[in-house]
């Protein structure tokens, strides 16, 4: 019954979100289009249910070939390979609306683990890799959440391919905590805490909504 009704839940808000947000998502594919470097699209090779591979959609905010120059698939907060109309869109999470696109295809719902590179997922532990996308890669999710200063954190990290490893093993036991406690109820406060965060970045309202997530342990 919970798959179900998530699954309706995700067309329905997927759906009325492409209809709200149709005149902002026109304007933004007319600044990408004359602007940077013409692209409006961005799509990339992400794990995603059962650990099948799809193409997950994104605004383009990165410099062609960004995958390989510099940081490769860290990227860091002032990132020189993100684009002055990018760095909005990535600032202010619109980047990610085309995933709308990826909730109605089925490969991803609006709540769930969210999907990851190869390089990124073979962080996990063999255990972690078994288990996160027997649910949906997601919008967003708690490790999102939790997570949602990455960038910065990276950024202030000494060595940031040494932290993005210390990262993962935390964001796997996120994961795996939502996987154990999905319902209804937890996606909508993970629903609304995303949309106060992107309004208020700086707020501390996710512990305060989930007290028992697992500790962070660096």
């Amino acid at each position: 019954m919970y798959k179900f009704t998530k699954r309706l839940l995700d067309i329905l808000l997927a759906g009325l979100a492409l209809v709200i947000l149709s005149p902002l998502l026109i304007i933004i594919v007319l600044i990408l289009l004359l602007t940077g470097e013409h692209e409006v699209f961005y799509l990339q090779k992400r794990v995603g249910y059962q650990n099948k591979i799809f193409y997950i959609w994104k605004f383009a905010t990165m410099v062609k070939n960004s995958p390989n120059i510099g940081t490769g698939e860290i990227t860091l907060r002032n990132d020189p390979r993100v684009m002055p109309f990018g760095k909005f869109l990535r600032m202010s999470k619109l980047n990610e609306i085309p995933q709308i696109m990826n909730v109605l295809l089925g490969d991803m719902s609006i709540v769930g683990p969210r999907p990851l590179m190869h390089v990124s997922f073979n962080l996990y532990d063999a255990g972690v890799k078994e288990k996160i996308y027997n649910s949906k890669p997601g919008m967003t999710g708690i490790g999102s959440l939790v997570f949602r200063d990455e960038e910065k954190i990276l950024s202030l990290a000494s060595d940031p391919k040494t932290m993005y490893q210390k990262i993962y093993p935390y964001k796997g036991k996120l994961e795996i905590w939502y996987l154990q406690h999905a319902s209804l109820w937890v996606d909508i406060k993970i629903i609304f805490l995303t949309a106060w965060t992107i309004l208020f970045p700086e707020n501390k309202l996710t512990p305060r909504f989930f007290k028992n997530l697992p500790q962070r342990e660096f």
